[in-house]
This record gives structure tokens, C-alpha cells and sequence, in this order.
């Protein structure tokens, strides 16, 4: 095993270099708005990032990602450690029209970016991803909370049935649950069908 490694750490080390000088000619001209599923991430290639660690939500922001991130591909990019393909999109939130940027892997939306000229809010929807209190998408609203007043609201522009709860003693961080609901839209579910809604959605707000 003494004469292996030193072997898979020098293949390693070749391969992350192979890659990186690959793609620093092309990669101003490959660079796009939108996600284009035939641009490769040289990256993924570099064996020492398959153990990267999980995003974590944090009063700080996301990754590199905060309030001071401008909303531009080339920073956002540079804040994610140029992890993700990132695709831009335009939405309508509370009568306004609003951009914001996807961060996606093969293919998967983990992240949205939204703000106007900095970050403003980041939601999570990585699977692997955890706020700093421990909590992950999947939980349970009884896991944290008992009841939704003075906790939670129902947030315009989110799906018809979604409440966004803060996270307790934070000032920047929210949950969105989700679950089956048969009432009307814009009306808050009641504590004991909130109960087995689950996290969706880990939010960062400036």
C-alpha cells in the first residue's frame, strides 16, 4: 500500500493538471446564460474535489454566496468554487419582475440566486445540503416547530400551498415546508396537518 498511493496521488495530481490547462483557453468562449447540457465541467474531473463537502446554510450565507456576492455569472460562479453550471431566468415576484440564477448539478437545480444588483435571497434545494442548526430537507415540521404562529407565513410567489417558517434564533435563515393540503389556496394549514409537511427548501435571506 506504501508504493500505491504515492502512485494514486501522483496520477492525481497529473490528471487535475491536465485538466485545468485544458480548459483555460476555452472557457471565456464557453461560457453562457443558459445551461447548455453539451458543456462538460473539467472539475468533476479533478479526483481531489470528489470529496468536497455538503453546502451548509449558514447566518452567513451559502458556500461563498452572501449579501455582498454581486449578481453577476463570473462572481457567483467564483462563490460556488466554480462547482455548478449556472443558467439565468427572469421571474414575477410580488408584481415585479425579478432575475435570478440556477446553480445546477448534471442537470439538477441545487441552488436559486435571486437579488437585484447584490444577493438577496438563496434557496436550497440540494438533498445533501443542511443549515446550521442540523437541520436537512426532509425533516419534519414537528421536528422543529409545534405550531405555525409567530413561526411561520405564507409567502407569495412560492407554490399555492408552501409555508416558509424562520428557523429559530436566526435572522437570516427560513424553511420552506411542503406537504398535501386540500384547503384553499393562501390559507394557513392547520398545526396538526403541518405536522408531517417536510422541508422542501432551505432559505437564506439577506
Amino acid at each position: 500500500m506504501k508504493v500505491v498511493r504515492p502512485a494514486l496521488l501522483a496520477s492525481a495530481m497529473i490528471l487535475a493538471g491536465c485538466a485545468s490547462s485544458g480548459s483555460s483557453s476555452s472557457s471565456r468562449a464557453e461560457e453562457s446564460h443558459w445551461y447548455n447540457p453539451l458543456s462538460y465541467h473539467w472539475s468533476a474531473l479533478n479526483p481531489f474535489s470528489w470529496f468536497g463537502g455538503s453546502l451548509t446554510v449558514t447566518e452567513q450565507g451559502v458556500a461563498g454566496l452572501n449579501s455582498s456576492t454581486a449578481m453577476s455569472e463570473t462572481t457567483i460562479s467564483k462563490a460556488l468554487n466554480n462547482d455548478y453550471q449556472l443558467r439565468q431566468g427572469m421571474r414575477t415576484q410580488g408584481g415585479q419582475v425579478e432575475d435570478f440564477w440556477q446553480a445546477l448539478d448534471d442537470g439538477s437545480v441545487k441552488l436559486v440566486i435571486s437579488g437585484k444588483q447584490r444577493v438577496e435571497r438563496i434557496e436550497v434545494q440540494d438533498a445533501d445540503a443542511t443549515s446550521a442548526d442540523g437541520s436537512k430537507i426532509g425533516d419534519r415540521f414537528s421536528d422543529k416547530y409545534s405550531k405555525a404562529f409567530d413561526n411561520c407565513k405564507m409567502v407569495a410567489g412560492l407554490d399555492a400551498h408552501d409555508v416558509e417558517c424562520r428557523a429559530p434564533g436566526s435572522q437570516h435563515i427560513a424553511y420552506i415546508y411542503s406537504g398535501e393540503w386540500h384547503g384553499p389556496a393562501g390559507l394557513m394549514p392547520s398545526d396538526e396537518t403541518l405536522k408531517g409537511w417536510k422541508i422542501s427548501r432551505i432559505v437564506w435571506q439577506r
